[in-house]
């Protein structure tokens, strides 16, 4: 035998009265009528039955009925409702009673009571037509009927028959869970415990909303699964923005919400409610700060050799400042020998390998297949403060953290890009501007290049030229690279297939220079090496030539120029290079200037040119308000110190 756990105490024993067992696992109570002796065993069990099928039906909740009222009124319907639930429906105590006053059939052929009882007939369903109907709806001791009008096919609600406004709709129902972090600040059981202190906090203020009298409370409450996504957007908010103090920053607002007053908790509401309203017109930004030197033209040209970057120590940084020689030209061309074509994707890192002149068996220009990789820079967010350790990385381009993602973007083949002197020499020589034996046409010249990547690695692609400080455009062609073409990088370049396509000749004068009003033509030189000897037609060594980040320019063009203001240096980073601040931020940060907004469509090498420019005479107008600080005059473009200063050649330089 097995010890008695009570799972039989509520079955009838079988083989009550007659069971001899002391410890019986069965109950063997009876009402006092059934245990009369007198009475047969198969009309007890039959009884025993019907009580317990009588309690199952008491303790189930009771069925709503739909009656029909064609022929019949409300009244009648009310009555046939209540006799209804009475026979169908008796308590125990009236059972009882019933059993008490109605003595039970000797005869075996006697039928038990519960077959004459007296019940109500089904209600009769009634056609379906457009018409009214009465929908019986039970609300405590007596059912009452209330007139829904529904459609034809559509059978009445009950919810339908409730006043008040209907229940916001909303998406599916979250579960009071904390969501995934990479990091998490505490463990899992932490994070629900505080999330279900928050929560419950939460649904105290709403319920309190929705007892006030307020007229916006209709708004300004929300439904249970509004309250868990709330307590869950917050709480995952705290643990990925603070995960050092994460505890004390959600202790504190469950805190604050459990002191909050109710007027508190509705200006939060009104809060976050007006935030997910469409905005409004947007501020007008202010406008763009004017460059105002002081000084003409000419005197600015004057000034402008003071801004002049110096030689020494710029080839740490990519800067070109000499040819490479013969021997180191022929180490280099045996290490291209030796690794046989195989190269470092600029994107994605991978190791591929390239066909200049197409793979013979296929035509291919690389290997490896497709490329996927993010095409901006990763970027650390800022921290906050209270926070102990710094943020994970994430790309600009996607906010996907990085070593998490592997990339967001795809291109059809691996591309590199060359930064050694000797093997950009190897591909194309390095030349020096000519010297000063020309005359100097302009005073100086803005420069911007676009590349894109090729069997050859970063080429150049567009050159660009405009005089300064006047910004006339006196060069702008498009270049096609010796190697073939792997990606134009139209996204940062900002050419395009079509736009060699509808390319002209740069020597032919005869053909259109416009494919509509607003969409010029460029004109096409065959090869880089035409493009700098153009560009060498605007400059001697002694002309500064402006432009933003210019190692990169130079060395796409293969140009050695001493004589260079580039806007990185002349506004340094503070930590120093190889940090630079970008150009886009520079024109927005000190002329409030938007820049580069094409976006997808890349930059536009007439402007960037142009902005640097731009710059260049914003800083001449700083220098010469420090110098007229100083006592410097100026006189028929000529520029005197004060009495008794003696300034050297280039000790004015900043």
């Amino acid at each position: 035998m097995f010890s008695s756990l009570g799972f039989f105490k509520q079955t009838p024993c079988p083989e009550y009265p007659h069971c001899s067992l002391t410890p019986c696992l069965f109950s063997h109570n009876r009402h006092p009528n059934l245990n009369d002796s007198t009475t047969p065993r198969k009309t007890s069990a039959v009884h025993t039955l019907e009580l317990d099928e009588e309690r199952a039906e008491v303790d189930q909740p009771r069925k709503r009925r739909r009656v029909s009222a064609e022929n019949q009124d409300h009244s009648l319907l009310r009555n046939a409702s209540k006799e209804s639930s009475k026979a169908s429906f008796p308590s125990i105590s009236q059972a009882n009673v019933l059993q008490a006053e109605e003595p039970l059939q000797d005869s075996d052929d006697a039928l038990p009571r519960t077959a004459s009882r007296i019940i109500s007939p089904p209600p009769r369903r009634a056609a379906r037509a457009p018409t009214t109907k009465h929908t019986l709806i039970s609300n405590g001791p007596a059912a009452k009927t209330q007139v829904i009008q529904t459609d034809e096919s559509t059978p009445a609600p009950l919810s339908a028959a409730k006043k008040g406004p209907s229940p916001r709709v909303t998406g599916p129902v979250e579960t009071l869970n904390p969501k995934m972090l990479l990091s998490p600040p505490v463990s899992h059981p932490i994070r629900l415990k505080l999330l279900t202190m928050l929560h419950e906090q939460m649904t105290r203020l709403n319920d309190e909303m929705k007892q006030s009298e307020d007229a916006s409370k209709a708004t300004l409450t929300m439904s249970a699964s509004e309250l868990i996504t709330q307590a869950l957007d917050e709480e995952f908010q705290m643990a990925r923005k603070s995960p050092a103090v994460y505890q004390n920053v959600i202790k504190s607002r469950i805190m604050v919400l459990k002191k909050m007053k109710l007027a508190v908790w509705k200006s939060e509401r009104m809060k976050k409610t007006a935030e997910r309203l469409p905005k409004s017109v947007p501020k007008e930004s202010s406008p763009p700060k004017p460059i105002e030197t002081g000084l003409t033209s000419a005197e600015e040209v004057a000034l402008v050799p003071r801004l002049v970057a110096q030689q020494e120590g710029l080839n740490r940084h990519g800067y070109i400042t000499s040819m490479p020689t013969e021997t180191e030209l022929e180490t280099a061309r045996k290490g291209v020998e030796s690794a046989q074509g195989w190269e470092l994707c600029d994107r994605c890192s991978t190791r591929f390998q390239v066909f200049p002149g197409r793979r013979e068996e296929d035509g291919a220009l690389t290997s490896g297949g497709h490329c996927t990789y993010h095409w901006a820079k990763p970027r650390r967010p800022e921290m906050v403060k209270g926070e102990n350790r710094p943020r994970d990385l994430k790309y600009a381009c996607c906010d996907q953290t990085v070593g998490v993602s592997t990339g967001c973007t795809r291109a059809e083949s691996h591309v590199f890009k060359i930064s050694d002197s000797k093997r950009l020499a190897m591909i194309m020589p390095f030349e020096t501007t000519p010297g000063t034996d020309r005359p100097n046409i302009h005073g100086a010249v803005c420069f911007d290049c676009e590349m894109g990547y090729s069997t050859f690695g970063l080429e150049l692609v567009r050159l660009t030229a405009t005089a300064w400080p006047d910004g006339r455009m006196v060069l702008d062609v498009l270049v096609r690279p010796l190697g073939e073409v792997l990606d134009l990088n139209s996204r940062f370049s900002g050419v395009w297939p079509d736009d060699y396509a509808n390319a002209i000749p740069y020597n032919d004068a005869s053909q259109q220079v416009t494919i509509d009003a607003t969409t010029p033509r460029l004109r096409i030189v065959d090869s880089p090496v035409k493009a700098r000897k153009l560009l060498f037609e605007l400059l001697r060594q002694d002309t500064p030539l402006i432009g933003h980040a210019l190692e990169n320019d130079l060395n796409a063009a293969r140009i050695i120029h001493p004589t260079i203001i580039d806007t990185a240096l002349l506004f340094p980073h503070p930590r120093g290079l190889p940090l630079r601040f970008g150009l886009k931020m520079l024109m927005k940060k000190h002329l409030n200037r938007d820049i580069q907004m094409g976006g997808s469509h890349g930059h536009d090498s007439k402007e960037d040119a142009r902005a640097a420019g731009d710059l260049v005479r914003y800083r001449i107008g700083e220098m010469w308000r420090k110098m007229k600080g100083e006592g410097w005059t100026k006189k028929d473009g000529e520029f005197f110190p004060p009495p008794g200063l003696s300034v050297p050649n280039g000790a004015a330089r900043e």
